[in-house]
């Protein structure tokens, strides 16, 4: 069984790494030492803002951050001195099927940092192709119990589930239809195929539903059979403030979401302004700060007011 977690966790995720070379910088190929220092850097004015929240009231209890490697080691380090929730991610970016950055040397990098959470992004959709979810499943199942064995990162599972064609097809191309009739009885067939598989995330990250009784078959998926501190958080998905300020007030109401990790609705927006020299460094910490406090407030409030939550 999955050791769980169950108190509140807000995210802020900045672990992209393709989108920030080639969304943000428009960079291509390999990059050279400035280069990385530059992405590095404006990796430090997420960090700033996190950190500015933090200052300006959100709990350190609740609050915490998902960075990469490559370009946050040093975040990493330090937010985990200063006693931050820490995640950072196990996959190769950008890909279509899971694999591990560092291949076979995962453990090693786990190791490296200690971080309270090991993250993976999967693209998992059950009616695509059998061996695509046969291999994913496989890897998955490694890094599961590897992390079960070692005892000291949890495991938390950003599960995307990519409309197959004939998904499509059936609600005549319309991918909000997708997103609302059959993405989440495919989300709840997933979770349970990946659990059948011996894939057991602590956390499941999960893409916003429009429904609480959605997000309540989610929770019950991903706690059945006594996984029952097992909980699942809401993602951004990069979308615009008022759907992902829906979807958290959504996710709230629903006993087992216990937060969210919202990103670039978060940041990319500021560090734009700065990138082209619009606003200053601190204009876009402030901005950072202050949308990570207003995503906090907002799901704290819903789930303070729902009936649904205990």
């Amino acid at each position: 069984m999955p050791r769980g977690f169950d108190q509140p966790l807000y995210i802020l995720p900045f672990d992209h790494r393709g989108s920030f070379e080639s969304g943000m910088f428009g960079w291509h190929g390999d990059l050279d030492a400035e280069q990385t220092a530059k992405i590095a850097a404006a990796k430090q004015v997420i960090y700033d803002g996190f950190k500015q929240a933090i200052a300006s009231g959100v709990e350190v209890a609740k609050a915490g951050l998902l960075v990469d490697e490559q370009f946050g080691a040093a975040i990493l380090h330090d937010a985990a001195a200063q006693g931050f929730h820490t995640a950072c991610p196990a996959e190769k970016s950008g890909q279509a099927e899971f694999d591990f950055e560092y291949g076979d040397d995962f453990p090693a990098h786990i190791e490296a940092f200690h971080p309270t959470f090991c993250k993976v992004l999967v693209r998992y959709n059950p009616e695509s192709d059998p061996a695509l979810n046969r291999r994913q499943s496989g890897r998955l199942r490694t890094l599961s119990n590897y992390l079960a064995k070692a005892g000291r990162s949890l495991f938390m599972f950003e599960l995307l589930v990519p409309a197959e064609p004939k998904q499509l097809e059936k609600v005549k191309g319309d991918k909000n239809a997708y997103d609302r009739e059959l993405r989440p009885e495919l989300m709840v067939r997933t979770i349970t195929e990946l659990q059948n598989a011996g894939v057991e995330p602590d956390v499941w990250k999960i893409e916003g539903l429009d429904r609480a009784e959605d997000c309540e078959r989610i929770v019950a998926a991903a706690r059945r059979e006594g996984r029952n501190k097992v909980s699942c958080i809401v993602l951004g998905r990069g979308e615009n403030e008022q759907k992902v300020l829906e979807w958290l007030t959504t996710a709230a109401s629903v006993d087992g979401f216990i937060g969210f990790a919202v990103g670039r609705t978060d940041f990319w927006g500021p560090l734009v302004a700065w990138r082209d020299g619009k606003s200053s460094r601190q204009v876009a910490v402030n901005a950072i700060a202050s949308r990570y406090e207003e995503f906090v407030t907002l799901f704290e409030n819903a789930r303070t007011a729902s009936p649904r939550t205990a």
